[in-house]
């Protein structure tokens, strides 16, 4: 009867522990991360008699969970994908917002502006038109300012994102070592501790969202984790942590360093390689960048040229002076390396200076100056990569460098942003309508005697060549070409008596021609053909509140191609983009980076959904199978509880025969 009774009474243990784990499996179906789990059951080795081997019933070896470590280390890496596409579409989506379309863009508000210049030609003198061309100059620095300072809140924004991130990856990283002391505690046994195991798993599932991990597991079963290609995050039961601090350039940036026992390892966001972590630093360090650059190519560039054309014409004031600044435009900004050498008053004891020199020639990037030895500077356009070797004094695309207060030791490095802060620096400097310069500092006159039908279209100066004591200027029309017999020859008597040659075709402007020689920094457009014996006259200008030749100037503005030139290795210069095609442009670029970082997003969520959904297929409770396997083991249990019974009964009987 012993043996029966026990049979019976393992039986209802083992079938037992089987319906409490199957509880178990239903109470948790929904609970992220749980692993379904099941009894390990096992056949207790039979008892040897004379008439063989009887068996002693069923063992609990040990209660096991669903896991397959290949699918969970695929789904946690998909993860880290999917956060960081998902993470850097929407920090473009707010940057796109930057480069609206339509009226609300940059483009129009320029158009606007230089569109007001057609009244002040009309009516030069009139103070209603002139104080409209403020008003929309004024438009057009307010949102070239709001631009610059959007892109300044982004900025403050991705250091708050940043300092949030790590902040829940240093919780998650203390917590998953915590849980490694706990599991390592219970190594020795012969039992894993499914629980605290599903729980890391999680842990390490939640802290991919954030930063890309690898994990390697340890003899003691706890586990490694690992980021940026093997820095060390937790190892068995210690922490290390993250921590945000200001770039070493601009302190209004971030940079993400690892604290591994007091040592600061600053990580480079090419070695994160997912999570929201890695995209927030790449969308700060290179889209943010871009659009920043972008808006300050845009603002240097129309400012600058505004500024020029004003100040080659005369304003309104009494005596007639040159035409004052419209707009501000930021000077470039050099930020040394924090490393760099200091002297005993905190001051850099080196330092480099950037200015503007051709403002149509400044690019859309950042530049580093790097010294590997003493003399040798590279600067590398970061936009592209370009390395130049320069010195002191060096013109590079647009801006000139100059080593001040001494050049730069081996090993430090500067931060050179030649438009960096030309978007929120710039704003209207010209409060007086009076200081619009619409006069032209020469008129010109058609001679009453000249025989052909040439009339004065306009005149206006358009580079610094122009002098005004070589005026008056004589304008004679020659014979015509021998080369070609359409086009005349002409001279010009400068007011000192020297002489100028040259040939006028249709359509030519005369005045600015340094190829043939001539380059007088003003420009003489005419209509009609001249004749041979024709004579214009080329004087200062005495009338300024009737001339309209230097606001006529800033109509060609609009269609002259001044951003983003650039001089090519054989000394030509490319023709730049006017404003308009350069902002449609930047809109281009951006909304490219948004469309494919929409699409990316899109795959890299599928993707991480599918292993998800892979993972917890193998992993995950399954109610219908967990009801079956109810109803199995609650038969098996009635039938164990049976087998007891029937002992019971058998002894009851043995013990009445024994009392006979």
């Amino acid at each position: 009867m012993a043996g029966l009774l026990s049979l019976g009474a393992r039986a209802m243990f083992a079938n037992q522990a089987a319906l409490q784990t199957i509880g178990q499996n239903i109470a948790n179906a929904n609970t992220p991360g749980y692993s379904r789990q099941s009894v390990v059951l096992t056949t207790s080795a039979g008892q040897f008699t004379g008439a063989g081997f009887f068996g002693k019933g069923v063992d609990v070896k040990t209660v096991e969970r669903s896991h397959n470590d290949f699918l969970t280390k695929e789904a946690a890496a998909t993860k880290a994908t999917a956060s960081a596409d998902s993470t850097r579409a929407d920090q473009l989506s707010r940057m796109e917002k930057l480069f609206p379309p339509g009226t609300d863009g940059l483009g129009y508000a320029a158009s606007q502006f230089l569109n007001a210049m057609v009244d002040v030609a009309s009516r030069p003198s009139d103070p209603s038109a002139r104080q409209v061309a403020l008003g929309r100059a004024n438009e057009l620095a307010v949102r070239f300012s709001n631009a610059g300072q959007q892109v300044n809140d982004l900025q403050a924004g991705v250091v708050s994102d940043l300092k949030a991130n790590v902040s829940i990856v240093n919780q998650l990283a203390q917590q998953i070592a915590n849980v490694n002391d706990q599991i390592s505690k219970t190594r020795g046994t012969g039992h894993t501790p499914n629980d605290l195991l599903d729980q890391r798993e999680q842990l390490i599932s939640q802290l991919s969202e954030h930063i890309a991990v690898t994990t390697l597991p340890a003899d003691d079963d706890t586990v490694g984790v690992f980021i940026g290609g093997g820095q060390r995050l937790v190892l068995g039961a210690q922490a290390s942590t993250l921590q945000v601090s200001p770039d070493s350039y601009d302190s209004l940036r971030a940079v993400v360093s690892l604290n591994e026992s007091g040592q600061i390892r600053p990580l480079d966001e090419s070695v994160l390689t997912g999570g929201s972590i890695s995209a927030l630093l790449q969308f700060q360090n290179k889209d943010l960048q871009d659009a920043k650059n972008m808006l300050g190519q845009l603002a240097s560039a129309i400012g600058t040229r505004v500024n020029e054309q004003n100040a080659l014409g005369l304003d309104l004031s009494n005596p007639p002076g040159k035409g004052a600044q419209i707009f501000n435009v930021a000077i470039p900004r050099v930020l040394p390396a924090a490393s760099n050498a200091r002297n005993p008053d905190g001051s850099f004891t080196t330092g480099v200076a950037a200015s503007i020199v051709d403002a149509t020639q400044l690019q859309a990037s950042s530049y580093k100056l790097t010294s590997s030895v003493a003399g040798n500077y590279q600067l590398t356009r970061l936009s592209d990569g370009l390395v130049r070797t320069v010195n002191d004094g060096d013109t590079v695309d647009g801006f000139k460098l100059s080593f001040t207060p001494a050049a730069p030791n081996a090993g430090e490095s500067f931060l050179i942003e030649p438009v960096g802060a030309a978007a929120v620096e710039m704003r209207r400097v010209l409060d007086n309508p009076n200081g619009i310069a619409a006069a032209s500092p020469l008129t010109a006159a058609a001679s009453v005697d000249n025989k052909g039908t040439l009339t004065v279209d306009s005149i206006y100066a358009v580079n610094q060549n122009f002098d005004a004591t070589k005026a008056p200027i004589t304008l004679a029309f020659g014979d015509p070409d021998p080369n070609n017999a359409n086009n005349l020859q002409y001279t010009l008597t400068l007011a000192d008596g020297s002489v100028l040659n040259g040939v006028w075709s249709a359509g030519q402007p005369i005045g600015n021609q340094p190829a043939a020689g001539i380059d007088l920094g003003f420009e003489f457009r005419s209509n009609g053909v001249p004749r041979t014996g024709d004579v214009v006259t080329l004087a200062p200008t005495a009338y300024t509140s009737t001339n309209n030749g230097n606001a006529k100037a800033f109509l060609n503005i609009q269609s002259e191609g001044l951003v983003g030139r650039q001089t090519l290795p054989d000394g030509s210069v490319t023709a730049g983009s006017t404003i308009n095609d350069a902002y449609a442009a930047s809109m281009s670029d951006v909304g490219a980076r948004v469309q494919s970082a929409n699409y990316l997003s899109g795959v890299s969520t599928a993707v991480a959904s599918d292993a998800e959904t892979t993972r917890s297929g193998q992993a995950g409770v399954n109610l219908d199978e967990e009801a079956s396997r109810l109803m199995q083991y609650q038969q098996a249990y009635q039938a164990a509880a049976k087998v007891l019974q029937t002992a019971q009964s058998l002894f009851d009987e043995l013990m009445k025969i024994a009392q006979r």
